[in-house]
């Protein structure tokens, strides 16, 4: 064998690593994993694009966050909750662009020694893309197919296209060495960057056409009706909050109230082919069509509801006006046998929540199916056309969103959604109290302090403030029920220096809030809301 040096290894030290590695037709390992990251940017830019233009297909991304959600090991919910309230769901999301992301530019390094590793790789992501996608209830699996195989295919013609102008390129690295400049990483960078643009720029818009089309509600235009039991106006005195910067109103509004749940993409339903089923242990399964559920009487109540993720002082918790049906004359149509001891409502995705029929059932509170939320339509993202409001209850058991069955059971033969993954079966909502201000630091002389306390459907009958240790009761709003919140506030002349405040309530029954702290899970945490404020 000669020593020709237009043939040696690559690894000859008789030439440049730049002009060694354009004689072989090498890519470097960052060029190969960028050309990785931006075809799968580009995948997932297209996917999420057909999602918001194509009738019956859907994100990619949120299908398989769907299924992360469903597969998620018990303490989770808690866990992620805790860590990013209601922004849960976009952390998720993020989590799997960035996941995506780094696989890709992986895959870009594999294809440098094996186009066909790469193209297996991103075939897996079409399937399991494709898998994840089929669980939704408005995918059209021939839609979901076409969307993720274009997806695939775009992804495998980016990165070819970008590893084979790598390669053009490479070549060119040795007249860069000599002349200080780099004309060929910078091509290589702009095509890069332009398509990278281009992903996000579809990716982006795709998710907000999918996000405005499932927020739109669809229905076959058959107006609410009126309440024939409309509550009465609020009282003087009943909202404290005008007066106080900082305090919750007594009333939260839509765009204000929080929203956990375990949809990444809210069910977008038709009121033209939306039913309620109501089987089980009844003597005559009842289907409802969403006119025959507006024939029904109509009336108003405020309800207090709260997620058992909240944390002591947490904001999981809202009180709204809420419109509907009685739960109860929905449940007689169908007439519930003696045997059945759990309702489960379930939504249209499938999720499900039960709870003691004895709770639905005692006179002394009103469940409802609500179809309003605060005088208008039940928001999307909120359960439109119909959710279920069960006051005393948290909602991981009782505040199905997006309804589409009741069905009549007993406690030992179901679980809902929640309770396999390690939370309790029976769920009350706790007596819980919260300082909305003040916060951090405030100057000396006359402060509020202020907030609010909840226990449907007990109601409040007291709230203390303890400033250093010394209690002092305060003043509450006029209650509006017993299944509402109430404000309260109280008077304080702050001297200089910190101080530590701290709250507790007393339900209607005369029980005082607990005050050993726990976390939420498995029924609620508990605890005394403690602030330290600075007084300058």
């Amino acid at each position: 064998m000669h020593d020709d040096p237009m043939t040696t290894s690559p690894l000859s030290p008789s030439l440049p690593s730049a002009a060694r590695a354009g004689a072989a037709g090498t890519v470097s390992l960052g060029r190969a994993a960028i050309a990785g990251l931006v075809a799968a940017a580009a995948a997932l830019g297209v996917s999420e694009l057909m999602a918001g233009l194509l009738p019956g297909a859907t994100s990619l991304v949120a299908a398989i966050g769907q299924v992360v959600i469903d597969a998620q090991p018990p303490g989770a919910k808690d866990l992620v909750v805790a860590l990013f309230g209601t922004n849960d769901k976009l952390a998720l999301e993020v989590v799997i662009v960035l996941a995506s992301l780094a696989i890709g530019a992986g895959l870009g390094v594999l294809a440098t020694r094996r186009f066909a590793i790469a193209v297996v790789g991103f075939g897996v992501f079409g399937v399991a893309g494709f898998l994840a996608a089929i669980g939704d209830p408005l995918a059209s699996p021939a839609i979901v197919a076409a969307q993720a195989a274009l997806a695939v295919g775009v992804g495998i013609q980016v990165l070819g296209s970008l590893l084979s102008r790598a390669r053009r390129t490479s070549a060119l690295d040795s007249t860069s060495v000599s002349t200080g400049s780099d004309p060929a990483r910078r091509s290589f960078l702009l095509r890069s960057g332009a398509i990278g643009i281009a992903a996000v720029a579809a990716g982006v818009g795709g998710r907000a056409l999918v996000e405005r089309l499932r927020s739109s509600p669809t229905g076959a235009g058959i107006p609410l009706p009126p309440a024939t039991e409309p509550v009465p106006a609020l009282a003087s005195g009943t909202d404290l909050s005008p007066s106080i910067p900082g305090l919750t109103p007594i009333v939260m509004p839509n765009d204000r109230f929080y929203r956990i749940d375990t949809a990444l993409l809210v069910p977008s339903v038709d009121t033209a082919t939306w039913t309620l089923r109501i089987h089980g242990l009844v003597d005559r399964e009842t289907t409802l069509t969403w006119e025959e559920l507006l024939g029904l009487q109509m009336f108003e109540q405020y309800v207090t509801i709260a997620c058992v993720s909240n944390e002591v002082g947490g904001n999981l918790v809202g009180n709204a006006k809420w419109t509907g049906v009685r739960l109860r004359e929905v449940l007689e149509l169908a007439g519930v046998q003696a045997s059945a001891t759990q309702l489960v409502g379930r939504s249209v995705d499938g999720w499900t929540a039960g709870m003691p029929t004895a709770w639905v059932m005692d006179p002394t509170r009103e469940p409802m199916i609500a179809v309003q939320m605060n005088d208008e339509p039940l928001p999307v993202a909120h359960g439109y056309p119909a959710r279920l409001i069960i006051p005393g209850l948290y909602g991981y058991v009782s505040a199905t969103k997006w309804l589409a069955e009741l069905e009549l059971t007993t406690l030992e033969s179901f679980d809902g959604y929640w309770v396999p993954l390690g939370w309790a079966k029976d769920a009350p909502i706790l007596t819980q109290s919260r300082i909305d201000t003040p916060s951090g630091g405030v100057p000396a002389g006359r402060v509020a302090i202020a907030g609010i306390a909840w226990a449907p459907d007990r109601g409040i009958s007291r709230v203390e403030v303890s400033i250093d240790d010394d209690w002092h009761d305060a003043e509450l709003s006029a209650p509006i029920s017993d299944t509402t919140w109430v404000q309260w506030k109280a008077t304080w002349d702050a001297a200089p220096g910190d101080h530590v405040l701290r709250v507790r309530a007393t339900d209607g029954e005369g029980v005082v809030q607990e005050e050993l702290s726990s976390p939420p899970a498995p029924d609620g945490a508990r605890g005394w809301h403690t602030r330290r404020v600075h007084v300058g």
